[in-house]
């Protein structure tokens, strides 16, 4: 039986290879369709229909995910993007926690 952190990794790596089926790389439009569909509850607080490419500037992972140049995301920047996003909702869910603290 897998723990929680295994399940979670097991899942990282599932949808990554979901999405980047046989090529084994998502193009930018497969990882806008990806983040779009994974995380539409962060997105969904975000304004502005340009909400993922925001994210990913403000996050300097627009040029850093591409590193080759290539068009092509690999599984390891794909999981810098997700350790972003997860540091971005841990910062905001910090000052949530202590905002709720002093209540």
């Amino acid at each position: 039986m897998l723990s929680q952190m295994e399940h979670t990794m097991e899942t990282m790596m599932c949808m990554f290879h979901k999405c980047a089926g046989d090529k084994g790389y998502l193009t930018k439009e497969d990882l806008r369709v990806l983040t779009e569909k994974q995380f539409p509850g962060f997105l969904e607080n975000q304004k502005g229909p340009l909400a993922v490419d925001k994210i990913m500037k403000d996050l300097n992972l627009d040029l850093d995910l591409d590193q080759c140049r290539d068009g092509k995301v690999d599984f390891h920047s794909f999981f810098s993007l997700t350790a972003g996003l997860t540091t971005t909702c841990n910062e905001y869910f910090v000052v949530y926690v202590t905002w709720k603290r002093k209540k």
